[in-house]
């Protein structure tokens, strides 16, 4: 009998029930298809603009998604170099079947897991705890703890047109009946939408008709414990819609599933179908198309941008506008899937529900959208449900701990009205919270859970501990003025400077870099490339790091007020009423998380600050 029961086997769920086995907790994890587990049925991608900062978080803390696209990609890029460290993130093309494989061996060599084709039915409780999960085929599987992770599976739809049918992705089938069961559970649902666009075959491309675009030398790897060399092995290519484009798809709207009333499910504002683009940004002549490869094995090439539900004779039409498509064959057409979805405000930020002990949820049923999101929800769940079950602490990342923090809270306390997507903008600290450091911010929270492993550990320690050296070195350096140092600075752009200089110093103008100081002191040349990055950007952002810390000392103040799940706040005197019902739906765990809900204005923070005052001197 498993202790927890994890259903589906998506991203969300391969991390939560390999994060749970690997702590020690007897894990079962249900597909609706065996053939389904870890499915891109969307853009052949891991990583993107705060994405790839996601990735990392999750790989810091035991997680398997960095090390399964490092040894699966296609092609890396490093995106937004041209601008600061707080917003460079990683991006890979996968190859889909070999990431899909190489996450399935993960899941079936790891011991106390078990995964198992069936269709979740039911979730039983008692005294207001998880006591099973019931199948359509009548199967009853005790457990102490569920995570529902069902992605779009849940009662899914398929919308093509003026076609539309129950199902999954890709022609797999949908979830019918796990909905009901969560209605009767008090859960409110609601109807969200996304989509994908057509996959040609890479025989019916013209290439020489688009602009090639090469991976990135040196390739970055996404995981901490990744020592080998990689190397990229496919380019990507640009191309763009033309007004012909657009002139089918205007004169086609009429029969468009999203604005002829066939489609009621909310769309992911950042992630729009090629119709809604055109509609929206009627002043630009033509959008970006980017060609993808799905695979190594494979002959369909995903159309990046072109995301569609339109009748199956305007896509073909409309594609054959678009340079280098001119002559291209369809291997699967462009979707739009409806599914269904939780209020994600009914959840702690451990993503276990607020009403019923052991239930967890993550992923795509809490209205997010993309792989990367699901996947740190999964891992979260899958923590936090083992350590529940060990009845240990759980774990709660804040919004001045990591990426994974900030999208945790945003979904608890504020709630989402549409697909969320996590970006670089939505993180107040995001200096501190970049890609690079990752695993000196949540290493050491995933091994003192218990998933984070020795070596790990270790590489972060060595990493710190190299990087604060090499730190104090460049502080107590100085460089005697001379040829050697005024022609770094000339070669550079930079002053030519009379008297010695500080290392610190010269690492902080612009167009100085750590590697050209390595050229007066070459012991520096031999620092690991991890330890190098993190003291040139202390060193260069040093003034900037220590305001953004000042006030994540002010917003931690707030978030180390906790509050009690049994205040009772309609008792409070001077609350508005607005404030006294969201703070007694949700039931903030904090002061700073009181202050994020919708409806809970800075005047109703002041009067619980002086009541909790008056409770302590009580």
């Amino acid at each position: 009998m498993p202790d927890l029961v994890v259903i589906g086997a998506g991203h969300a769920g391969c991390e939560a029930a390999l994060a749970a086995a690997r702590m020690g907790i007897d894990t079962l994890l249900l597909t609706l298809n065996m053939d389904g587990i870890a499915l891109m049925a969307c853009n052949p991608v891991i990583g993107g603009s705060a994405k790839g900062h996601l990735v990392r978080e999750l790989d810091a803390l035991g997680g398997e998604m960095g090390l399964a696209i490092d040894d699966t990609f296609l092609q890396s890029r490093m995106l937004n170099t041209g601008k600061g460290p707080a917003v460079h993130s990683l991006r890979a093309q996968a190859d889909k079947q070999a990431y899909q494989n190489r996450m399935r061996r993960a899941l079936m060599t790891t011991e106390r897991l078990t995964v198992r084709q069936g269709e979740a039915a039911s979730i039983e409780t008692e005294n207001g705890n998880v006591t099973a999960v019931t199948t359509v085929t009548g199967a009853r599987i005790p457990c102490r703890a569920v995570i529902a992770a069902t992605g779009v599976y849940l009662k899914g739809s398929i919308i093509i047109g003026e076609h539309r049918h129950d199902g999954g992705p890709q022609g797999l089938m949908n979830a019918a009946e796990l909905s009901g069961s969560l209605r009767e559970l008090g859960f409110e649902l609601r109807r969200y939408k996304t989509g994908t666009p057509a996959r040609v075959d890479v025989r019916t491309i013209d290439f020489d008709e688009m602009e090639e675009q090469k991976g990135d030398e040196p390739v970055v790897p996404f995981s901490f414990l990744t020592d080998r060399k990689l190397e990229n092995t496919y380019s990507c290519y640009l191309t763009w819609t033309t007004p012909e484009t657009h002139r089918i798809i205007l004169d086609n709207l009429d029969r468009a599933p999203l604005y002829s009333g066939k489609i009621h499910g909310i769309g992911p504002r950042y992630c729009p179908s090629i119709e809604d683009k055109v509609v929206r940004f009627a002043d630009k002549e033509r959008h970006q198309i980017f060609m993808e490869p799905e695979g190594k094995e494979s002959r369909e090439w995903y159309v990046q941008g072109m995301s569609t539900s339109m009748p199956e004779d305007v896509q073909w039409a409309m594609y054959r506008t678009i340079p280098g498509l001119r002559r291209c064959e369809f291997t699967r057409l462009g979707y739009a899937i409806e599914y269904d979805c939780i209020d994600s405000r009914e959840l702690r930020p451990t993503l276990e529900s607020l009403r019923i002990g052991g239930l967890f949820f993550a992923g795509q049923i809490n209205g997010t959208s993309g792989y990367e999101e699901a996947a740190c929800q999964g891992i979260l769940a899958g923590m936090n449900a083992a350590l529940k079950l060990h009845e240990r602490e759980q774990i709660i990342l804040t919004r001045d701990m990591a990426y994974i923090g900030v999208m945790t809270d945003d979904l608890t306390t504020k709630g989402t009205d549409e697909p969320y997507r996590m970006m670089t903008s939505r993180a107040e600290h995001r200096l501190y919270l970049r890609q690079d450091n990752a695993d000196l911010r949540l290493t050491e929270i995933g091994y003192r859970a218990g998933l984070a492993g020795e070596e790990r550990l270790e590489r972060t320690r060595k990493k710190e501990e190299e990087t604060e050296r090499l730190i104090q070195e460049l502080q107590t350096t100085r460089f005697a003025p001379g040829e050697a140092l005024n022609g770094l600075l000339r070669e550079k752009g930079e002053p030519e400077t009379a008297g010695s200089q500080k290392a610190e110093d010269l690492l902080k103008r612009p167009g100085i870099r750590l590697k050209d100081l390595a050229g007066l002191h070459p012991d520096w040349a031999e620092v690991s490339a991890q330890a190098a990055e993190q003291a040139e950007i202390r060193v260069k952002y040093a003034g900037y790091l220590e305001k953004q810390e000042n006030l994540i000392r002010r917003a931690r103040e707030m978030e180390e007020t906790k509050l009690s799940p049994e205040i009772c706040y309609a008792e409070i005197e001077h609350l508005r009423l607005e404030a006294r019902q969201k703070l007694d739906r949700q039931k903030p765990v904090s002061l700073g998380a009181a202050s994020r809900i919708p409806g809970v204005n800075p005047a109703d923070v002041a009067v619980l600050s002086v009541w909790l005052e008056k409770q302590k001197r009580k």
